[in-house]
């Protein structure tokens, strides 16, 4: 396993533990830099207008598109060591 791959599935479990919870738009990043390494580019189509946290969910992984795995599994990293720090 790749020492990137080894550091982003530490942070994933760093990620459950933070001393507070994160805004919505820090778990928002959270969620679509995750779902950006792991799955890659979105796929589905896009949760209708009353599904507002599946829709925001989507959004965000959305905006990621073309986004490498390892790049977003790096920021994925950074992020959750910024958020580890406060």
């Amino acid at each position: 396993m790749s020492d990137l791959k080894a550091r982003f599935e530490q942070a994933v479990a760093e990620s459950k533990q933070l001393p507070a919870k994160p805004d919505n738009m820090t778990l928002l990043k959270i969620y679509s830099l995750f779902k950006q390494a792991t799955v890659g580019d979105v796929q589905g189509d896009r949760p209708g207008m009353t599904d507002f946290v599946n829709r925001a969910k989507w959004d965000a992984w959305k905006d990621l598109k073309g986004k490498s795995s390892e790049e977003a599994m790096q920021s994925y990293i950074d992020l959750i060591e910024s958020l580890k720090n406060k």
